[in-house]
Formats: structure tokens, C-alpha cells, sequence
């Protein structure tokens, strides 16, 4: 492992932000840290920066311990929400400005420049200041500036929140094939979903200080263990274990209940509820939404609203009467 975050506590005026946090990064792993605002993960990666000190715990990069050392001495790459860039300096400027205050020769410097605009695609930029730019722009000169100093590890806190949809996708692309070229671990703060999903290889999932689930994101959607991550994690349907017995006692054959009903909800996600035409079904359509490839549709079925997503909608219609299929193989209990 690179980096080994143990037992890492912190609070703000007895209110606590952190609490007991491990978590180990892998050499090259892309790490996104996903959950709503106020959940402690930007607190997380200011203290890993070094730009908050916790009040208990251990952080280690590569066995060293780095828990008192000051942010210029971890030799990190950090990248901010706001870009941060220097106005007064040119787009070279600013890329070259951590290797010129490191007496690096200007040669070097030069050359390392020139290498980080052709990685970012915009070599042509290189004399315009950063008014001149636009937020995308910004953004990747950003991102060579944390690059140019050759850093042990990657910190980018909701680099892209501030992006245009468009301008925000090319840049998550840009991000993650720069990420795998250099193979530099790397910790990304995010409360987009699409963007954790997109872009990590392990996502941690935190909430209220605690992490609730860490795993790919192929595992914290399909195996989620709690409430929030599934509520968190993509769409999903949360039914309690009374309504799966009264209307789909089917998948309690499939998977029994792990324990009383007021700690356990079945998880199903839209996409594993089939629908079939049926004028003597037991389930309503509400509403239709188009989604080009997709369809949404939410139900009515007993006395909840499921939402379902078909790959086309074969002439679904509000107030049609339909016979929902649950599959069983792909739904999974979570703790209430």
C-alpha cells in the first residue's frame, strides 16, 4: 500500500467531522471519496494534504510517517475546486511555478512545461493568463501545475463541480487517462455519483463522519450493505420485508430475510424490475419519462412507488395496468 490512513479522529468545537477513519490507498489506485455535503470527506483529505492537523490517528505514505509533517515536506499534488491559479502569471507561469521555487534549472523547467501542455492539449495557451482561459482551460492548467512537481500522490478536491455538464465529462476522461498514464495514486473528493463510478477504481462511500462501505464501483452497486449506500450509490427501490411477503413473496424463496424486519430492506434497482402489459396486473404506471435509450416509469404497487427502467417503452402509458417481474438473482438485503 502507498498510503495508510489509521484510526484518524477529528472534530470542530466537540462536533465530530472524522470519526476513526482507516482506509489504505494502493500504489496506483484511483480513490474517489463520495458522499453528500458535511459528510468529513474534504476534512479527510485536508488532513492527508497536511492542511489540518487531526486530533487523533496515524497518516503513513509508503511506512513514512507523515502525521506532523508539514504540507511542503509530503511532496503532494493538490488540486482545488476554485483552480487557484496565479493571475498575474502566464499559463507557462503557473505550471512551472512549484519547480522554480524548488531551484530547479530553467532548462528543466522549460522542458517539464512543455511536456505538461502537450499532456493537457493546450500547447498553443502557454503565453494567455488565466482570464483568458476558459473554466475547462483552467482546470487542466491546474492539474499540470500539481503534476509538474513529479508528486508521490494525486489530491483533487471537486476539481469539476464548477464545470458545465459538457466541459465537466471531457475533463473527467482527461483526468483518468492522465491518472493511468502516470500511474500516480490518487484521492478525489466528490459528492457526484456518476463522476465516483466513472472515474475510481475503489470508491469510499462516507457518511456523518464514518466511512460506510469502501469497494469498486461495480461492488458498491450491486452489493451494497446499508440504507444509505443504496440510496447513495445509483437509484434503487427499498422495500420492507412485510410488502415483499404481501406482493413478491417469490424473493423471499431466493433470500430469506437475514434478520427482524425492522433492521433489513430489500434492495432492487429499476433495472431489474421487468414489466409486462397486463389489464389484470397489480401494479399502475404513474408516469413515463423518455430517456432516449431508456424509458423511467414509476409504479404504483400496493402501497408503495417503485421506479422501474426499461430499454424501450413499449407503449407504456399513464394509468396502464402492468405485471412487474423482480430479479431475484439481483436483489440484495441491506441494513435499515
Amino acid at each position: 500500500m502507498s498510503l495508510e490512513i489509521r484510526n484518524v479522529h477529528k472534530s470542530f468545537d466537540g462536533v465530530p467531522a472524522l470519526k476513526d477513519i482507516d482506509l489504505r490507498v494502493g500504489s496506483h489506485d484511483f480513490v474517489c471519496l463520495l458522499g453528500p455535503s458535511g459528510c468529513g470527506k474534504t476534512t479527510l483529505l485536508r488532513i492527508v494534504a497536511g492542511l489540518l492537523q487531526a486530533d487523533r490517528g496515524e497518516i503513513q505514505f509508503q511506512g513514512e510517517d507523515l502525521t506532523r509533517l508539514p504540507p511542503r515536506l509530503r511532496n503532494f499534488g493538490i488540486v482545488f475546486q476554485s483552480y487557484s491559479l496565479f493571475p498575474n502569471m502566464t499559463v507557462r507561469e503557473n505550471i512551472g511555478y512549484g519547480l522554480r521555487i524548488r531551484g530547479e534549472a530553467p532548462a528543466r523547467i522549460a522542458k517539464r512545461v512543455d511536456d505538461l501542455l502537450e499532456m493537457i492539449h493546450i500547447p498553443d495557451m502557454a503565453q494567455r493568463y488565466p482570464w483568458q482561459l476558459s473554466g475547462g482551460q483552467q482546470q487542466r492548467v491546474a492539474l499540470a501545475r500539481a503534476l509538474a512537481v513529479d508528486p508521490r500522490l494525486i489530491l483533487l478536491d471537486e476539481p469539476l463541480s464548477a464545470l458545465d455538464a459538457r466541459v465537466r465529462n471531457e475533463m473527467r476522461r482527461e483526468i483518468r487517462d492522465v491518472q493511468r498514464r502516470l500511474r500516480i495514486p490518487t484521492i478525489m473528493v466528490t459528492h457526484d455519483q456518476e463522476e465516483a463510478l466513472m472515474l475510481a477504481d475503489v470508491v469510499v462511500c462516507m457518511n456523518r463522519g464514518s466511512i460506510e462501505q469502501v469497494g469498486s464501483p461495480q461492488d458498491l452497486y450491486r452489493e451494497p450493505r446499508t440504507r444509505f449506500v443504496a440510496d447513495f450509490v445509483g437509484s434503487s427501490n427499498l422495500l420492507r420485508p412485510a410488502w415483499v411477503r404481501a406482493h413478491a413473496a417469490g424473493l423471499l424463496e431466493r433470500h430469506p430475510a437475514p434478520g427482524r424486519d425492522d433492521q433489513w430492506l430489500m434492495c432492487v434497482r429499476p433495472e431489474h424490475i421487468q414489466l409486462e402489459e397486463d389489464p389484470q396486473g397489480p401494479a399502475v404506471v404513474e408516469t413515463v419519462t423518455f430517456l432516449g435509450n431508456l424509458c423511467r416509469a414509476k409504479l404504483r404497487w400496493g402501497d408503495l412507488d417503485l421506479l422501474t427502467e426499461q430499454h424501450g417503452c413499449f407503449g407504456l402509458a399513464e394509468g396502464q395496468r402492468v405485471r412487474p417481474t423482480i430479479d431475484a438473482a439481483a436483489s440484495r438485503w441491506v441494513s435499515a
